[in-house]
């Protein structure tokens, strides 16, 4: 079952100097915050998701609500593949949850 959850990924790097490109980064921030993703880092988010297909629609979602300026990309992996990670410096941050216990199946 374990190999059924999927990554979905979303790196971007938006121009935010005027403050219309400041405004659409800041909106499509909050939409990927208001999907359930969390930041890795800055400007690189992941949500997990339950298998590729709900990873095609969240896609399409991103897709609608990103901004006309700037370079937004998509990756999806397994969770095993996701798992895999080496962190070579920094600390993870521990106090987020981020593994599918905390997904919520309905």
């Amino acid at each position: 079952m374990r190999d059924r959850f999927m990554r979905t990924i979303v790196f971007f790097d938006l121009p935010n100097v005027y403050a219309k490109d400041k405004r659409n980064y800041l909106l499509f921030r909050k939409f990927l915050v208001n999907e359930g993703f969390i930041m890795m880092q800055e400007s690189v988010y992941s949500k997990i998701v339950m298998n590729s297909e709900q990873s095609n629609l969240l896609a399409k979602r991103i897709r609608k609500n990103a901004p006309s300026k700037g370079l937004i990309q998509l990756l999806t992996i397994t969770e095993q593949q996701y798992a895999k990670i080496e962190n070579i410096i920094g600390e993870v941050n521990t106090k987020i949850i981020n593994s599918e216990e905390r997904l919520i199946v309905l």
